[in-house]
């Protein structure tokens, strides 16, 4: 893991974004209490891809057709959950 400053970051963003896409973890320091992880974001992680957005949509769509089960009570949602 390496730590820097972020006037080090700014300075050299290009040499830490390549390290990180290398795998190494960088922090980025900024005053002295606050940092930051610099990492590579990828397809996954991106949480409103078109695989989830089909799903919300299908989710609407059962809505609109009353397919919905309504929990109003502690005992349902353990119920519903299992618990």
């Amino acid at each position: 893991m390496l730590v820097i400053s972020s006037r080090e970051f700014r300075q050299n963003q290009k040499k830490y974004f390549e390290r990180a896409d290398s795998g190494e973890q960088i922090i980025v320091q900024r005053g002295k209490d606050k940092s930051y992880a610099l990492t590579p974001v990828n397809e996954d992680d991106i949480y409103f891809n078109a695989e989830m957005l089909q799903k919300i949509k299908q989710s609407i769509e059962e809505v609109k057709q009353g397919k919905v089960k309504q929990v109003t009570t502690p005992e349902g949602i353990s119920d519903l959950l299992g618990l």
